[in-house]
């Protein structure tokens, strides 16, 4: 199976990438590829720019990425209570392209921060836009609290009740490592 993972943020020091890093390596019988949103920024959408200009390529190419793979692992971090703007922005020039900008692909949606709501409300929107833009949505999970259920220096989880629900939730999908190899 290919797979194409990525974190929903441009930060360089995104725990969500940290986290789809993570659930990539727990995967077993997959061609991953794990992108960086910074390889794809564009200028800001508007319709404006899109009549002048057209389409950028970085567009097309990550959207080429997604019909390229059988599935997608995306994390969302949350900012403000809504997506990254470096996923929005995107997203909506990948949405000229195709309004289906998943592809009908499979797809399972994480999010995480260092809050106790876990980026839930990025994710409920995620979850509930998902099948309108393509997407086979298999399970979703929210992870609150990151550094107290993370372990930045292994880069593992560190709570167990939280690693079991991110392995029943990858499980939805795909066939899980034992035991699941810590990333130090």
């Amino acid at each position: 199976m290919k797979l194409l993972a990525f974190a929903a943020s441009n930060s360089k020091k995104s725990i969500n990438a940290q986290l789809v890093n993570y659930a990539v390596g727990m995967l077993e019988d997959v061609d991953a590829e794990v992108l960086d949103l910074n390889d794809f920024e564009m200028p800001l959408f508007s319709v404006d720019r899109e009549t002048e200009w057209g389409i950028p390529e970085l567009a097309h190419r990550f959207y080429n990425k997604i019909g390229e793979a059988d599935a997608l692992l995306i994390s969302h971090a949350e900012h403000n209570g809504s997506y990254t703007v470096a996923f929005k922005n995107l997203y909506d020039w990948i949405s000229r392209i195709d309004a289906k900008v998943y592809q009908g692909k499979s797809l399972i949606l994480l999010a995480t921060s260092p809050g106790g709501r876990g980026a839930s409300g990025v994710l409920a929107t995620a979850v509930k836009s998902a099948p309108h833009y393509g997407g086979n949505l298999k399970a979703s999970l929210s992870i609150p609290g990151f550094y107290s259920n993370f372990d930045t220096k292994t880069g593992s989880v560190s709570n167990p009740e939280i690693q079991s629900a991110l392995e029943t939730t990858l499980a939805s999908l795909f066939t899980i490592r034992r035991p699941v190899p810590s990333l130090d």
